[in-house]
């Protein structure tokens, strides 16, 4: 051994390591959340304050499901200084929903406040407020007056997609055409750039970008998330430009949702506001469109089933606009049962939940400060409600009653309790009114030789595709 070992060896050397090694030991033994016997079994990894992060940020779906069959039906990750605590057994679903203990706004105002600028006073002011004026206007009662002018809008841009020749990804046919529909039905005629091709680009590239990183923008400073902090300050710029004009229009019993939410918040966060309308308004049900859609055409014996119930409705396909009446959305059943099997395979990763007073769920003692955790993507996937739990089986839904608009047991893409959904029922007449406009207008010849795989690292939204579904579109 030579000299330099030998003083890497030295007695100081060691010492000063034995010391480093305490210390870690000690920073790490401390910084430990201090669990109870009777708490949930608890994942804390190695390092301090991270935790299981790493793990839990590759594949968080696939995490999910391997830390329940390793840990059981109630376990706590512990992930950046955050104790989550994940209930998966279906019996226990109605202490997330219906507990007083738990507390769906203090859940969800650190991420908001994140990923829309959003302070924590203007949150806890307006958020239930902007909750109950969204689920009035949007409810079942109200569709009628969002129908005829969405109908009209999915129609002339679906005629738009048939001027794409050869293969195109269904994906971004389904994502720009539904985009420039919903925006001009919620929003308002001309009030965001729909007609300008180039503006309506800008506007589409950045929505893209802040919608595929909304969960990284949840979590990370935005030092580390640079392109994402563009595009998210992009929209809001493009809110505020636009904002004293809205405001500014005459009230009428017709207003845009976005003119009655820019008169119910503070003029300082009102185009943040506006921001968060715009993602819950596409975020989620377009990805469901192409789902459902894929689903669809990759099934030859559901395809034909939908087409015979469309064309029995519908009548033969027009060189003009096609109409669908909402008494025609209410004679293809089979039409809905597609949209909703859709939901089930592709909801949202997770919901969650503050709890805000330590209680009890089967003796485990869920702890005050816990984020409590609901994956609607694994509920789904229960073989105790869903038989051939992975497969696309539209006739399943003929066991619920949705005459009286109640889903199947163990279905809860839309959360329950207060907080429920506001625009569930509007999301299902956009998606079901598309799907149908398409298959009745559009011949699609799938050029790919499966089904695209959810990306499995999105938790929050619904999974975006992993990869392109390539069609080429034809006229009927």
């Amino acid at each position: 051994m030579d000299a330099q070992s030998l003083v890497s060896f030295s007695p100081p050397s060691m010492l000063l390591t034995g010391i480093i090694v305490i210390l870690l030991y000690t920073i790490y033994r401390f910084s430990k959340p201090r669990y109870q016997s009777n708490f949930p079994p608890l994942r804390q990894g190695w390092v301090p304050w991270i935790g299981c992060a790493f793990e839990f940020g590759v594949e968080p779906l696939a995490f999910i499901d391997k830390m329940r069959r390793k840990m059981g039906a109630i376990y706590t990750l512990y992930v950046a200084g955050e104790r989550l605590t994940f209930l998966t057994d279906a019996d226990d679903f109605h202490h997330f929903f219906q507990s007083a203990n738990v507390d769906f706004q203090k859940a969800v105002q650190d991420p908001v406040q994140n990923i829309a600028s959003v302070s924590e006073k203007s949150f806890f002011q307006f958020h239930t407020k902007i909750h109950d004026m969204v689920k009035g206007r949007l409810a079942s009662s109200r569709l009628m007056y969002f129908h005829d002018d969405l109908c009209h809008e999915f129609d002339k841009e679906i005629n738009a997609v048939l001027s794409v020749k050869g293969p195109c990804n269904l994906h971004e046919v389904v994502r720009k055409s539904m985009y420039i529909a919903v925006i001009n039905n919620l929003f308002g005629q001309g009030v965001l750039p729909t007609t300008d091709q180039a503006k309506f680009k800008d506007l589409e590239k950045n929505f893209v970008l802040f919608d595929e990183l909304f969960e990284y923008g949840a979590r990370l400073p935005s030092f580390m998330i640079r392109d994402w902090s563009s595009s998210k300050w992009w929209l809001i710029g493009m809110f505020k430009d636009l904002y004293k004009g809205i405001k500014n229009k005459e009230r009428t019993e017709n207003e845009t949702i976005l003119q009655t939410l820019l008169h119910l918040v503070d003029d300082k966060h009102a185009p943040n506001y506006a921001l968060l309308f715009l993602w819950a308004s596409l975020a989620n049900a377009v990805p469901i469109t192409f789902w459902c859609l894929v689903f669809i055409l990759s099934d030859q014996k559901v395809l034909s089933e939908l087409k015979a119930e469309i064309s029995s409705t519908l009548g033969p396909p027009g060189k003009g606009h096609t109409r669908i009446t909402e008494k025609q959305i209410r004679e293809m059943p089979y039409l809905r049962w597609c949209v909703l099997e859709a939901i089930r395979l592709r909801p949202v990763g997770i919901i969650t939940r503050r709890v805000v007073k330590s209680f009890k769920i089967k003796e485990v003692v869920i702890p005050e400060g816990d984020m409590l955790m609901l994956s609607p993507y694994w509920a789904h996937r229960n073989p105790r409600y869903f038989s051939a739990c992975e497969e696309f089986k539209p006739d399943r839904w003929k066991d619920a009653d949705l005459e009286k608009n109640l889903f199947l047991d163990g279905f809860v893409a839309f959360g329950g309790g207060r907080y429920q959904c506001p625009g569930r029922w509007y999301a299902q007449m956009e998606i079901q009114m598309y799907v149908a406009l398409f298959l009745h207008k559009v011949d699609c010849t799938v050029l790919s030789d499966h089904i695209p795989s959810p990306s499995t690292k999105h938790l929050v939204g619904t999974q975006q595709p992993a990869e392109p579904f390539l069609v080429e579109l034809t006229s009927k």
